[in-house]
């Protein structure tokens, strides 16, 4: 009994110098991957390098970001605050903040978007969309974007 014990523990150990051994060849083939594409394009691979030390919850929260503001057009500060929200996303202000200044958002759309919805669907008249798209309460758009909205309502 004893000696199948050992033969196994020995068996065991063996597989987990393998495993890391084999992770270590592949990280050190990709290392000289990451050096001759800086030899070719150091502007690339500083790109690449970047990106790999974004953290993760940095990377979804973005992605998240997005989608609120594909789909429901949102404002950046009411991405921000729904991404940090406690009974939202729960992400924190690090990886919000991030989200929201890597997003590529046109807000002005986005306000535009929510204003034909507040028209269309609540008959709501074009001073009361201005005060729910800026009120700290409602959307929390910018003034200039409430005004980009209201002057293309109708167009």
């Amino acid at each position: 009994m004893k000696k199948i014990l050992t033969i196994g523990a020995i068996m065991l150990m063996g597989l987990s110098l393998t495993a890391c051994g084999s992770s270590n060849s592949s990280s050190s083939g990709s290392s000289s991957s990451k050096q001759t594409t800086s030899s070719t394009s150091s502007s690339a691979a500083a790109s690449s390098s970047s990106e790999a030390q974004v953290p993760t919850e940095f990377k979804t929260a973005l992605i998240k970001a997005e989608s609120y503001s594909k789909t429901m057009h949102m404002s950046k500060q009411g991405i921000y605050n729904q991404l940090t929200s406690q009974y939202g996303e729960k992400y924190s202000a690090e990886a919000a903040q991030y989200a929201v200044d890597n997003l590529k958002a046109d807000y002005n759309a986005n306000a535009l978007e929510k204003a034909k919805s507040y028209q269309k669907n609540m008959a709501m008249s074009p001073e009361a969309i201005r005060q729910q798209l800026t009120s700290a309460n409602g959307e929390k758009f910018t003034p200039e974007e409430a005004d980009y909205a209201i002057q293309h309502l109708g167009q």
